[in-house]
C-alpha cells in the first residue's frame, strides 16, 4: 500500500479544490500548518449557514474518542457536509480504536484531528487505516537554516520585498516559531510606511528591537572578515544587551557557522550551487563560506568548534561558573580571531 504523504501546498491546494476526505490527522512538532491547515477548513468547507448545524470544535482534553466517532457518524442537515475538529488531539485516549470508524466512515464528514507536539505510531493499524481512507500530515519543524529562507517565501508571498540581512536578523532573532515569526512580519508589515515595498534592517530596528548593526548576523560577518573592532564593538554591546542577546543563542549561530565551514572545507565540488546545495543555504551566502575558509584552514576551524563546545559546557555552570557570558563570549572571540 503506498502512503499518501502530502506537503503543506499539497493539501491546502486539495482542500481549495473541495477534494475532501473523510479523516485528517494533522501531527507534529510544528503547529503552525497544523493551525493554517485546521482554520482553513474550519472557515471554508462549510457556508455560514451550514455551520450553524454541521461544524463542531472539540477538544481532546475534554470529550473521549467514543463521543468523537458518534458525532462522525452523524449525517449532515441541509448540507453536503459536517465538519468535527478535534483541538488539542494529544490527549485522547486509546487512538487505536478509531481503526473501526475508519472501516467504513461517512464521506459526509471531515474529521479533523489536530495532534501537536508529537505524532503517531506509524505501526498501528488505525495509523495506516488514516493513511489509507484520509491524509496523514507530519508537519515539522524547520531547521534553523532554512528558517530565513522561509521568511523569505512568506514575506513575498504577501507581495512584498525583504533582503536577506532583514531575514537573518529575524531568523536569529526569533528562532524557528513559525507562528511568533509570522505575528512579527504581520507587525511589521503593518507599521511599513506605504511607500516602502519591503521588509529592511531599518524597519525591524525600529519596531522589533533588534540592532540592524549589533547583532548575531553582524558579529558572524565580523568574523569571516577578521574585523576585530567590529567584533569587539558587538561583543561590547551584547555585554549591556544581555536580555535581548542570550549567549546561548549566540553560541549555537557562532558553532553552526563553524560547522558548516568545516564541511565547506570537505567539499571536492566548491562551486557556488553545489555548496548552497550541501549546506542547504541559499546561494547569496556562499561567498561568506569562500571567505572565511581562506582566513580559517581546517585545522583552526576544529579548534574553534572544540573552543565553541568548551565556552558552552562553561556557560551553563561546569567548571568556573563564576565568569560572566559576557567575558566568555570575549575570551571565545579572542580565541577564534587569534
Amino acid at each position: 500500500m503506498a502512503k499518501q504523504v502530502l506537503t503543506y501546498e499539497q493539501l491546502m491546494s486539495s482542500l481549495k479544490r473541495k477534494e475532501y476526505k473523510p479523516v485528517y490527522m494533522l501531527m507534529g512538532d510544528e503547529s503552525f500548518y497544523i493551525d493554517q491547515i485546521a482554520d482553513y477548513i474550519e472557515e471554508h468547507v462549510l457556508t455560514e449557514d451550514e455551520k450553524a448545524f454541521n461544524q463542531t470544535i472539540l477538544y481532546g482534553k475534554d470529550t473521549s474518542l467514543g463521543e468523537i466517532i458518534m458525532a462522525a457518524k452523524r449525517y449532515p442537515m441541509m448540507s453536503p457536509y459536517q465538519v468535527i475538529i478535534v483541538k488539542e488531539a494529544q490527549h485522547i485516549k486509546n487512538f487505536d480504536d478509531l481503526q473501526f470508524y475508519l472501516e467504513n466512515p461517512l464521506n459526509s464528514t471531515l474529521l479533523v484531528f489536530c495532534h501537536k507536539y508529537g505524532k503517531l505510531d506509524g505501526r498501528k493499524k488505525s495509523t495506516q487505516e488514516i493513511e489509507k481512507k484520509g491524509v496523514l500530515f507530519e508537519s515539522k519543524k524547520l531547521f534553523d537554516n532554512q528558517v530565513a529562507g522561509w521568511i523569505e517565501s512568506y514575506v513575498k508571498s504577501m507581495q512584498v520585498g525583504i533582503d536577506n540581512k532583514a531575514s537573518n536578523m529575524l531568523a536569529e532573532y526569533l528562532g524557528n516559531d513559525l507562528t511568533r515569526i509570522v505575528h512579527e512580519v504581520e507587525k511589521l508589515l503593518i507599521t511599513k510606511p506605504k511607500e516602502q515595498t519591503s521588509i529592511t534592517p531599518e524597519l525591524i530596528e525600529r519596531n522589533i528591537g533588534i540592532s540592524k548593526d549589533y547583532n548575531n548576523f553582524e558579529l558572524v560577518s565580523a568574523l569571516t572578515n577578521k574585523d576585530i573592532l567590529k567584533c569587539n564593538r558587538i561583543v561590547d554591546y551584547f555585554g549591556k544587551n544581555t536580555k535581548n542577546n542570550p549567549l546561548v543563542v549566540t553560541i549555537t549561530v557562532i558553532f553552526n557557522f563553524f560547522s558548516n565551514l568545516l564541511f565547506y572545507h570537505s567539499l571536492k565540488d566548491k562551486s557556488q550551487m553545489n555548496v548552497a546545495n550541501e549546506l542547504k543555504i541559499n546561494p547569496y551566502f556562499v561567498k561568506d563560506f569562500q571567505q572565511a575558509a581562506s582566513r580559517y584552514n581546517s585545522a583552526k576551524v576544529t579548534q574553534i568548534i572544540s573552543d565553541i563546545r568548551k565556552t558552552d559546557v562553561q556557560s551553563k555552570g561546569f567548571g568556573n561558573s563564576s565568569i560572566s557570558d559576557y567575558d566568555l563570549l570575549k575570551e571565545l572571540v579572542f580565541k577564534i580571531l587569534h
